[in-house]
């Protein structure tokens, strides 16, 4: 009988795999996982990680955290919270939203396909991934941040009604993801019985959620599961009270709600190096008396203790 891992591994493993999606292009994943391999310096597009690449898997029974970037990130966006879920003990799998990242703007902002391109990941990590097996399939979460935050919500049984999203536009046109739809002409807006829901995750941390205005009560209705959602202070991206405010709001439940002081929208992203900021300065700005790499120890084990919590051991 598999038995979950009692004792810590002693670093990070790390692969990078591409997982077919018939009918649509082919989604790059980066997957941590603990192991006992000995780690090494490694580049992860501009940034550096300490991991042992494709090292095999330490223990068993071990819970799987997908993660979900914002519109036009990537999977490298969120790796020190990867590596820090992975040396708690946490399989991760972040995937690059096919279409809606920074080398591939073909999608930009739409948002109707990611839950789908999230499940088939979890399909994968489930099923072809070779390690599947050291997976505990009753043990899975979500991570997602603004967009990624949206998928992860609608992943848990949420229902968005894109009229509420077109009447805040109407209302407030300076709003950045609405001065976005209109210069790209974005119209998703998909009908309610194609959002996919996966009852496989049992839990979800939301950070700064996007267009949390398109969710009524009643389309929170049927989420289930425990939430942590996370507000910025300072998120002039996804302006307070009709984001995550207004998620928390409309959740059935109460979630366990943290706001950060002096915080903006964009730094529950990786803290940023000088490659990064000379290539996007403008998530790489801090506010005034903001530690981006401070918060993000609090943050990251904040997160691995909610995973932690919600998703036992059984």
């Amino acid at each position: 009988m598999l038995i979950a891992r009692t004792t810590p591994a002693t670093s990070v493993g790390f692969q990078q795999v591409v997982v077919p999606d018939p009918g649509a292009s082919s989604l790059m994943v980066g997957i941590w996982y603990p192991s006992d391999a000995l780690a090494s310096p490694q580049p992860l597009a501009l940034f550096t990680q300490n991991v042992a690449v494709d090292a095999p898997v330490a223990g068993a029974r071990l819970p799987l955290i997908l993660i979900s970037h914002g519109t036009g990130g990537s999977l490298s966006g969120h790796y020190d919270t990867a590596l820090a879920l992975a040396e708690a003990g946490f399989i991760v799998a972040a995937l690059s939203h096919a279409g809606d990242t920074h080398s591939d703007q073909s999608r930009l902002g739409q948002v109707g396909d990611r839950p789908r391109q999230v499940e088939r990941v979890l399909d994968y990590m489930l099923g072809a991934w070779p390690a599947h097996d050291c997976i505990a399939r009753e043990r899975i979460g979500i991570f997602g941040h603004s967009a990624g935050g949206f998928t992860a919500l609608v992943l848990l049984g949420a229902v968005p009604d894109f009229d509420r999203q077109r009447a805040y536009c109407a209302e407030h046109p300076e709003d950045w993801g609405c001065r976005m739809a209109k210069e790209r002409h974005i119209v998703d807006s998909p009908p309610a019985f194609s959002w996919i829901h996966d009852p496989r995750i049992k839990a979800a941390v939301l950070a700064a959620p996007a267009i949390g205005q398109s969710f009524s009560r009643a389309g929170l209705l049927k989420v289930r599961g425990p939430i942590q959602l996370w507000r910025a202070e300072d998120d002039r991206i996804l302006p307070h009270p009709f984001h995550a405010q207004a998620i928390r709001d409309a959740l059935p439940e109460p979630p366990e709600y943290r706001v950060v002081p002096k915080a903006g929208h964009f730094d529950f992203l990786a803290p940023c190096n000088e490659a990064l900021a000379q290539v996007a300065p403008e998530i790489c700005l801090e506010n005034p008396g903001f530690d981006r790499t401070a918060f993000h120890r609090s943050f990251n084990a904040a997160v691995a203790e909610f995973f932690r919590k919600h998703l036992p051991a059984s």
